[in-house]
């Protein structure tokens, strides 16, 4: 595989407090993201399966090192998402070729589960570009406790040739979740959605 890494990054926040309110159990959510070079930057080019080779490599090992950095279990981890920057001289495809095919199978391997799709963010954009990575309960996409996102962001990524890619893990929903709906004590287990 045709893999440059530029450099990974790990940001663990620990959430304590939310509206002047602590929280019953502090939570932490990881961004674990990789800065790659772009083999199809500037061409257009119809076989992609490099990337999704790429994105099934990033995959396990981005969740592996958000979980570590957190310092859980895998079996501790509670929520995922996955997105990609791609700059300016790729497409939007070659995000989407990293994340979607083959990315997904290791990082649930990673986390211990997964039965619900990961959600997922993808754009164009240069250094300094943020995005919103989305997160949601891995085992039931229902859960509404769980439904947030991470910000990834760095100064310097991604250059024109290179993609961002990043998977975020969190071991805990929202703070002070009342919004109603499927508790995870509720899950059932069989779709992926409840």
């Amino acid at each position: 595989m045709d893999l440059t890494i530029r450099k990974i990054v790990t940001v663990v926040e620990e959430v304590c407090m939310d509206g002047k309110k602590a929280v019953d159990k502090p939570f932490k959510k990881c961004a674990a993201a990789a800065v790659i070079k772009n083999p199809f930057a500037g061409e257009y080019a119809e076989d992609l399966s490099l990337l999704s080779d790429i994105g099934e490599y990033l995959g396990g090992l981005l969740a592996r090192k958000a979980v570590a950095a957190m310092g859980i279990n895998p079996e501790q981890a509670e929520s995922y998402g996955k997105g990609a920057i791609i700059g300016m001289n790729g497409e939007l495809e070659h995000g989407a070729a990293i994340l979607h095919p083959k990315l997904g199978k290791p990082m649930r391997e990673a986390v211990s589960g997964g039965k619900a799709i990961i959600p997922s963010a993808k754009k164009l954009g240069g250094p300094g570009t943020s995005l919103d990575v989305p997160v949601h309960y891995k085992d039931a996409a229902f859960v509404r406790t769980h439904y947030d996102a991470m910000e990834v962001r760095l100064h310097d990524a991604p250059a024109a040739d290179e993609i961002l890619v990043a998977v975020v893990v969190t071991s805990g929903g929202r703070p002070h979740p009342r919004i109603g709906g499927l508790q995870v004590q509720e899950i059932k287990g069989e779709d992926g959605l409840r």
